[in-house]
């Protein structure tokens, strides 16, 4: 079968860490790279952010990364996108003019937007996983959402065009049925783990007592602050925050958090952290603690439970799949719930070694990527049109 990727703004080969490359990208990346070793041939379409950006660049074998010409050649805020999502769209349908694709899977909803505009006269059918919607983050951020404001409308419109909507957990299908989606068009598939690079065994970096990890982009819904605000009530615990980079306004936020609480010596600001290195950041420490006020999958938790690390988490979103009866979950924003969350797991080695075990089972059953990769086949496959004798045809 032949796959159009569509990712505006989150490159697959982009380095994870600043304010718009996170779980998005490592989910394009994985979900493109394991279809390609299903036998698919995958295109993986990014907008052009650096000049020089001409050729397609291999991500994995089958897999291709392209960058579109649509906007300045420069790194740009996603929010800052929507206005040239039609010279993205325009792009894309001379492109897929010439070489049709069997399918078009769209990420998050400017992706959706441009897909659909370019698809409509080739008949291609497109599916849409959103990653995030507005109308949650509009809920939680109220006036400090950023957010164009036709986001809602265009997302709801995306969800009665679309052939298929793939929802990356349970919670998600509740908000896209509200908005008005059909549920028989919305299937769960959750994003995946890298489980040959996340495991529990290999080396670690050297641990320093009772340390926790808060790792991902810096950004305020991501809950970082609360961890710190947590720390004075479990004072046998040592912070490290992995994410941004030393300048960014989150980054000197927390350190000045972290300094008017009296704990400089205890929270560690490192910046972002190479993927291949994660996973030995996250063995070397006893838990690894994400809470963000909402999250629509959240790929930290997965990762450190295929490590073989306890995880505390907020009660939220794809949370509530993943962490459910293998971690700890705690109300989002809650300082103290944290804290006590931490105070019990720190104390308790066996407890931390049961949920460790629960967790590390969990990822190898659910969360691989090879069984994400053909539970998203199965998606494609089921659309109207793809019928199995033109999907042979299409794959030779």
């Amino acid at each position: 079968m032949r796959i159009a990727m569509v990712s505006e703004h989150a490159d697959p080969l982009a380095a994870i860490g600043g304010v718009d490359a996170g779980g998005q990208n490592v989910h394009v990346a994985g979900l493109a790279t394991a279809l390609a070793a299903l036998g698919h041939e995958v295109t993986v379409y990014t907008r052009r952010t650096a000049r020089g950006q001409d050729a397609p660049v291999p991500l994995a074998p089958g897999a291709v990364v392209e960058h579109v010409p649509a906007g300045p050649p420069e790194p740009l805020p996603k929010d800052a996108l929507p206005p040239h999502m039609p010279a993205f769209a325009a792009w894309l349908a001379r492109r897929w003019g010439r070489e049709r694709p069997d399918v078009a899977h769209a990420h998050f909803w400017m992706s959706g937007m441009a897909a659909l505009n370019a698809a409509t006269w080739l008949g291609v059918p497109v599916v849409q996983t959103f990653h995030a919607l507005g109308t949650v983050k509009r809920r939680w951020q109220g006036a400090a959402d950023t957010s164009p404001p036709e986001r809602l409308a265009v997302e709801r419109d995306i969800g009665r065009r679309a052939a298929a909507i793939i929802a990356t957990c349970t919670d998600e299908v509740r908000e896209l049925v509200a908005m008005g989606v059909p549920p028989e068009r919305v299937t769960v598939v959750p994003c995946g783990v890298d489980l040959a690079l996340f495991r529990p065994d290999g080396p670690a970096a050297r641990p320093a007592g009772q340390q926790v990890l808060s790792i991902g982009r810096l950004v305020p819904r991501k809950g970082v602050d609360t961890v710190i605000e947590a720390l004075p009530r479990v004072p046998e615990a040592r912070l490290i925050v992995a994410g941004g980079e030393p300048g960014d306004a989150e980054w000197l936020r927390l350190r000045a958090l972290a300094s008017a609480s009296g704990l400089a010596g205890r929270v560690r600001l490192i910046g972002s952290v190479a993927r291949a290195d994660v996973p030995a950041l996250m063995r070397s420490v006893r838990v690894v603690v994400t809470v963000p006020w909402y999250e629509p999958f959240g790929m930290v938790p997965v990762e450190a439970m295929a490590c073989g690390v306890p995880v505390v988490a907020s009660a939220v979103g794809g949370h509530l799949d993943t962490v459910t009866g293998c971690g700890v979950l705690v109300p989002p924003r809650r300082p103290r719930a944290v804290a006590k969350a931490l105070r019990d797991l720190l104390g308790c080695p066996e407890r931390r070694a049961a949920l460790a075990a629960a967790g590390l089972r969990r990822a190898r059953t659910r969360y691989g990527w090879p069984q994400v990769a053909a539970r998203t086949e199965s998606v494609y496959r089921s659309l109207a049109g793809m019928s199995t004798g033109r999907l042979a045809t299409a794959e030779g």
